[in-house]
């Protein structure tokens, strides 16, 4: 028999409201109680009744159990979510950049106060990838761990190369359909996609990273050049976040552009859509689809972590007791494109090989082999030369640097 469920929900914005929808058509023992917000005059589609301003509403109130967090604020977030686990109520949020932070924190607390939080909505919206790399691929080998992880970024994308809209147009478009924030640098800069990448690879590999040690390079730079080149190749551009176990070692996770030809399966996923691949030693290849954005494929994300806690389910992070060595390195080389003004940027970058060269006018670009962490040590050049830079081959062919 499942517990009832009396949630108090923090938020009340595009995920929130399609939680609510979801909820008022199952029968499923849970009811919410109260609603935090922080705009106590916005107008809302529920009875005034149930929002409050105040916080300690909820989070003080014996007769929630359950608290659900969907807010944007960083630090609130963890303030709320800490607060409500080592009062013994258990937690679902969406936060992925504040999971991302202080995941070991957050693991802490729940091993220390014997509470769960849950977050499969915080990472690739509709599609099921936390419990999947949690309990599915335990006993696996996961060779990595790919895909398309943010839906903001690919609708950009699908209307530049589908429908030749510029970048302003579709990143407005992406705004106003509820997909991409008032201030894009999360979505389009890559450090949404990096948030998602380092809780995936947690249960995955049983690490967790300091997000500021993972490259996010995003697509803020793409210029209509690389979508001609794209095109003449029968290539797309998608932003594609990887994490990969190089050795027994070693693990490295980078967020990049990627050029993916017909063959690979994030090459039909558009717009909004997510798609995460998983390759693994025994299971081989596999390949999870779905909405990544929207407040209905997002909220029933969430609403599947409330019912398990229906059922007192927990994350064990049985990979991270285990973990045997393995270590985080940006000591990797890959293949790039990159299309640059300054020549001074080729020399900083320092290619062990270059394969292709090309000028015409004003577009220029190399081909080649580098070390990502000659990337991150030049970033700032990277963005201030307006250059596009994109992983330009396969994840197969992505090594640790030679001594």
């Amino acid at each position: 028999m499942s517990k009832k469920l009396n949630i108090g929900l923090f938020g009340f914005g595009v995920v929130g409201q399609g939680l609510y929808d979801i909820i008022r058509t199952k029968n499923l023992n849970l009811e919410i109680k109260k609603i935090a917000i922080k705009d106590a005059h916005k107008q809302r589609s529920l009875p005034a009744h149930y929002f409050t301003t105040d916080k300690d509403e909820l989070l003080n109130n014996p007769e929630i159990n359950t608290i659900v967090e969907l807010i944007n604020d960083t630090e609130a977030a963890f303030d709320i979510v800490s607060t409500a686990l080592k009062s013994g109520k258990n937690v679902v949020s969406a936060s992925k950049k504040m999971i991302a932070i202080y995941l070991n924190e957050l693991i802490e607390i729940q091993h220390k106060y014997g509470t769960s939080l849950l977050y499969e909505g915080a990472v690739c919206g509709s599609i099921p990838i936390i419990r999947n790399l949690e309990e599915y691929y335990d006993n696996e080998l996961l060779h990595s761990i790919s895909g398309i992880f943010n839906g903001s970024s690919n609708y950009i994308l699908s209307k530049g190369f589908l429908e030749n809209m510029d970048y302003n147009t579709a990143l407005k478009q992406a705004q106003d359909l509820g997909f991409a924030e008032t201030d894009p640098t999360e979505d389009v800069g890559g450090y949404d996609a990096k948030y998602k990448l380092i809780i995936a690879a947690a249960h995955a590999y049983g690490i967790v990273i300091d997000p500021e040690k993972v490259l996010n390079i995003g697509i803020q730079n793409l210029s209509a050049y690389d979508l001609q080149y794209a095109r003449e190749k029968n290539l797309k551009i998608k932003l594609v976040p990887v994490a990969k176990e190089l050795d027994d070692e070693h693990v490295a996770l980078f967020v990049l552009p990627k050029f993916v030809n017909e063959t690979e399966f994030l090459y039909n996923v558009e717009y909004e859509y997510n798609g995460v691949i998983v390759q693994a030693a025994f299971a081989d290849q596999q390949f999870f689809f779905g909405k990544g954005a929207g407040g209905h494929p997002t909220g029933s994300a969430v609403l599947s972590d409330i019912a398990a806690l229906r059922y007192d389910y927990q994350y064990e992070y049985k990979k991270a007791k285990e973990n045997k060595g393995l270590n985080f390195t940006n000591n990797i080389e890959l293949n790039v494109y990159l299309r640059y003004e300054s020549e001074e940027l080729i020399e900083l970058l320092n290619f062990k090989h270059i394969e292709e060269r090309y000028y015409s006018g004003a577009y220029k670009y190399v081909i080649g082999k580098l070390n990502l962490q000659s990337i991150i040590d030049n970033e700032t050049m990277i963005y201030n030369d307006k250059a596009f830079i994109a992983f330009a081959g396969q994840l197969t062919e992505v090594s640790l640097a030679s001594a």
